[in-house]
């Protein structure tokens, strides 16, 4: 299929008025004054602009559900501070109401996974919202393994096994000790009592999965990077509310960050310094960053109004749209297929009628894998 005409953001290069083909679920080729083959369908998007499906690289799409359909969520198992054996695509029902809303949003890509209830709370994964059969719309499971500081773990388990920051890091410590010396006597050939949890943990510490971590407040944040120092672990920094506060750390540490919620109330301690402005200083220090709705914190489909409210607070109006795009599949390990426009990436497009960070925007298809679906 050929797309003619159109104002084309492709996040490879500057936009341009040009034309793209689509065959197999793959873009075929980009650029200007495009020939259509014979009987190829042609499509005329004169005065129409053409993004990239939008992706989300931190929520909970699917597992906590609207109370409108069904009876409650699936996103925190509260029984047990470290539970990394538990699997996000075992809590995601695909049929929820959020998933279909993200899609009109232009969303065709999340990392979904656990909440931020337990230190260690299970695994992150990739999927494309369209569909019913979460396991045909997954496109990496897993993808991260979820951890979390601060203010969540404290309170979920308060006068239980948490009662301090002290014991959130002692937890997390203890377990990726224990995961190396049950990795190491694994491969050493020594027999070894069959352990879940600590399977689980193993590509964590072989740098297969990044440690995905929930932390908000400045030296929660240096927790992190401390511990992913100590133990030699890929991490990424999510939320970062007080990154202003702490910038040059973040950028010596190397790990991108991934910013928001912003959209929403201060609705703990932690969110105190909560500001659109951060993402724009993270840019300014070269730092990788994506921007989030941590869905359903704020709906899905309101990712493009959070970037362009972060455009409205200083950040250049390009770089707010690769923070929705681009920028969360670098950080998620997906660019190869995500993201962009690009010759052999997933065609996942987004036809609109003006500008996507533009609030008056009218969203006229979807199309997930070449395929129209909105």
């Amino acid at each position: 299929m050929l797309f003619k005409n159109a104002t084309i953001y492709t996040m490879e290069q500057d936009p341009f008025v040009g034309d793209f083909k689509i065959d197999k679920g793959v873009f075929t080729q980009i650029g200007k004054d495009l020939t259509a083959g014979v009987g190829e369908d042609v499509q005329d998007l004169n005065g129409l602009y053409v993004f990239p499906g939008l992706v989300e690289s931190h929520c909970h799409l699917g597992m906590e559900e609207t109370a409108i359909r069904f009876e409650g969520d699936d996103v925190n198992e509260i029984t047990d501070p470290i539970t990394p054996n538990m699997r996000g695509i075992d809590g995601c029902n695909p049929m929820d109401e959020t998933v279909e809303l993200a899609l009109k949003g232009g969303v065709t890509t999340v990392a979904a996974g656990p909440g931020s209830a337990n230190v260690i709370g299970g695994t992150f994964f990739a999927y494309k919202t369209v569909g019913n059969c979460i396991d045909e719309m997954s496109i990496q499971n897993p993808l991260a393994m979820k951890a979390a500081f601060g203010e969540n773990p404290k309170r979920c388990y308060k006068d239980k096994k948490i009662d301090t920051r002290m014991q959130i890091s002692a937890l997390l410590r203890e377990t990726l000790a224990k995961t190396k010396e049950y990795m190491e006597k694994k491969e050493a050939g020594k027999e070894v009592a069959y352990d879940q949890k600590l399977e689980a943990m193993i590509p964590v510490i072989k740098k297969e999965l990044p440690l995905k971590c929930h932390a908000h407040r400045a030296d929660d944040i240096l927790t992190v990077i401390r511990i992913a120092k100590e133990y030699d672990i890929k991490v990424t920094l999510d939320h970062v509310t007080d990154a202003r506060c702490i910038i040059p750390q973040i950028k010596e540490s190397g790990f991108p960050c991934i910013c928001g919620p912003a959209l929403t109330h201060k609705s703990k301690f932690e969110l105190a310094n909560m500001s659109f402005e951060t993402p724009n200083e993270l840019y300014k220090a070269g730092i990788l960053f994506s921007i989030i709705t941590d869905s359903p914190v704020v709906p899905q489909q309101y990712l493009s109004l959070s970037a362009a409210l972060a455009a409205k607070a200083g950040l250049p109006e390009y770089e707010a749209i690769k923070a929705i795009t681009i920028n969360p599949a670098k950080i998620l390990g997906l660019d190869n297929r995500l993201g962009s426009i690009k010759e052999g990436k997933d065609a996942d497009f987004v036809i609109c009628t003006k500008n996507i960070l533009d609030t008056t925007n009218e969203i006229k298809a979807v199309y997930v894998d070449g395929k129209k679906a909105v």
